[in-house]
C-alpha cells in the first residue's frame, strides 16, 4: 500500500510545482478520473514538459500521491503490548487517512490491476527495466503488530495471522464492503475490526489445539 516516502529535496519553486501537481492529482483521483501525465500537466496549468520532469511514468505518480496522502500512517507505533489491541490501535488511526483518500488509493490499485494484465499478454516480451507499481510497507506494520504472539504462539500461527490481517488491512477490502455491500465509513470500520478479533480468536483455538498435540 505504501512505499518508504520519497527522498525528493525540492526547494522553492520546484517544491511549489511538484506539491501543485500532487494536489491536482489527488483532486482529480477523488472525482474519479485517473489522468495521464499530460492530462495532469493541463489540469495543473503546467508544459508536459514540467509535469514528466517530476513524474516520468503514471506509477510514478501514484507511488507519489499514495505516499504524500497517506505517508503519516508509516509514523504509527503501537501503545499496547497486546496483539489485539495493537490491531485495534491500527485500524482506528489508518482507515480514516485511508477514507479522506480514497480516490488515491483506488488509483493504485488500478494501475496495479493494469499492469498485472500489461504483464500476461506480454509473457516473456515485458521490458525487465520497465519502472512499475510497487506496494510495500504492509508486512513491516502488520509484523509489528504481531510481535506480542512471539513470547506463547509458533512462527507458523503468526505467520498465518499477519497473512490473515494483510487481507483486512489495506485498500482492497474497501472495494468488497464498499462496492458490494454498500457500507459507509462507520460500518467499514466495524466490520474490519470485527475480522481482526476473528482472526485472533481462530489463532488462539490453534495454538491451543498445537499446545495440546505437543503433550
Amino acid at each position: 500500500m505504501l512505499q518508504d516516502k520519497p527522498t525528493h529535496n525540492y526547494t522553492g519553486t520546484r517544491k511549489r510545482t511538484y506539491h501543485l501537481l500532487i494536489g491536482t492529482a489527488m483532486a482529480m483521483f477523488e472525482q474519479g478520473v485517473m489522468p495521464s501525465i499530460s492530462e495532469l500537466a493541463t489540469e495543473a496549468g503546467v508544459s508536459r514538459a514540467t509535469a514528466y520532469r517530476y513524474f516520468p511514468t503514471q506509477s510514478d505518480l501514484i507511488t507519489a500521491t499514495v505516499n504524500e496522502s497517506l505517508g503519516p500512517i508509516l509514523t504509527w507505533r503501537p501503545k499496547s503490548d497486546k496483539t489485539e489491541e495493537r490491531i485495534s490501535e491500527l485500524i482506528n488511526y489508518s482507515y480514516p487517512r485511508m477514507f479522506e483518500h480514497e480516490g488515491a488509493l483506488r488509483a493504485a490499485l488500478q494501475v496495479s490491476l493494469q499492469q498485472w494484465a500489461e504483464t500476461r499478454s506480454q509473457h516473456n516480451n515485458e521490458d525487465p527495466k520497465a519502472k512499475r507499481f510497487q506496494r510495500g510497507n504492509r508486512k513491516k506494520i502488520l509484523s509489528m503488530v504481531a510481535e506480542p504472539m512471539e513470547s506463547e504462539f509458533s512462527s507458523d500461527i503468526i505467520d498465518k495471522t499477519i497473512k490473515a490481517f494483510s487481507v483486512i488491512y489495506g485498500s482492497e477490502i474497501l472495494l468488497v464492503l464498499k462496492d458490494i455491500w454498500k457500507m459507509d465509513n462507520a460500518q467499514v470500520m466495524a466490520m474490519i475490526q470485527w475480522m481482526a478479533k476473528a482472526i485472533l480468536n481462530q489463532s488462539i483455538i490453534d495454538n491451543q489445539k498445537s499446545e495440546k498435540t505437543e503433550e
